[in-house]
């Protein structure tokens, strides 16, 4: 079976031989196991961790971890496995089983990232700068890496895109106080103060993410708009909806503008990917 045809179906796919149990696997000292300066995720949690190492202390560590050769003579960096590195170091034990191989830089990243995403232990921005990195520093499309990691290319796309997002958000995010279905909304927000209020009013509030959706969408729009007389008038709930509903198809900001005998549509992207993803959505058949 080719790499192409391999990768983007978790990582039994990757490291097929471990997840089998098929690999040799050798006991390796624990101060020798550098981490994995490729790791994706930085928040650990101790309440799991502590549950894991005393699972350790009474039945070991079941599956090996996966460790690549350092530069440094018998040292090793992790590649997959950091969860029972810390357990095991919490349990008191000094060795643990290893499946030793080469892998490169972006493997390592790979490896890491599936690992976390496959247990849903990233948070969304964890996430997000995982795959920024695989863009960036190995060149990959979005269509390569949804196919890679096996998601859709436009949950790669919304993804990154909440990188975007005030740095408040992003440390909510974080932290858990916001859920990315809750953020996701205000990034059809261009002006930056309106952004922070919603968001606010999401915390404050604890909005749903649907509501979040309608927030944002009166937000931007506003509930009022000025006809050709200078005076107000409320916005159509229909043409509200629709908005609503075609921002949650296509992933991304719309706007409907009526005017006398007709109006537009604007459909907004950020980036050259993101326009390659609603030319995908839009026109399936290509051109």
């Amino acid at each position: 079976m080719s790499e192409k045809r391999r990768l983007g179906k978790g990582l039994g796919a990757l490291i097929p031989e471990v997840m089998s149990g098929s690999g040799e696997t050798s006991e390796v000292s624990l101060e020798k196991i550098e981490p994995n300066p490729f790791q994706p995720r930085q928040r650990f949690d101790d309440e799991k961790i502590n549950e894991l190492a005393a699972s350790i202390k009474e039945h070991g560590v079941l599956q090996a971890v996966v460790l690549a050769p350092s530069t440094d003579n018998d040292r090793y960096f992790l590649v997959a496995g950091e969860r029972r590195c810390r357990a095991a170091r919490l349990a008191g034990l000094i060795k643990v089983p290893a499946v030793i191989k080469s892998y490169d830089s972006k493997q390592m990243l790979e490896i890491a990232l599936i690992e976390n995403l496959q247990r849903e232990d990233l948070n969304p921005v964890e996430e997000a700068r995982a795959y920024k990195k695989l863009m960036t520093e190995f060149n990959y499309t979005q269509e390569e890496l949804a196919r890679r990691i096996g998601k859709s290319r436009p949950s790669v796309a919304n993804t990154i895109r909440l990188l975007s997002l005030p740095e408040r958000v992003i440390e909510a995010l974080e932290v858990g106080k916001i859920t990315s279905g809750q953020a996701r909304p205000l990034l059809g927000i261009s002006n930056k103060e309106v952004q922070e209020k919603a968001f606010k009013k999401i915390i404050e509030e604890g909005l749903t993410a649907r509501d979040a959706e309608r927030l944002v969408s009166a937000s931007s729009g506003k509930k009022q708009q000025e006809n050709s007389n200078g005076q107000t008038k409320e916005e159509d709930p229909i043409q509200s909806e629709l908005q609503l509903q075609m921002q949650r198809i296509l992933g991304t900001k719309v706007r409907i503008k009526p005017g006398k005998s007709g109006g537009t549509i604007e459909i907004y992207y950020y980036g050259d990917e993101d326009l390659e993803r609603l030319v995908d959505k839009l026109l399936p058949d290509g051109l």
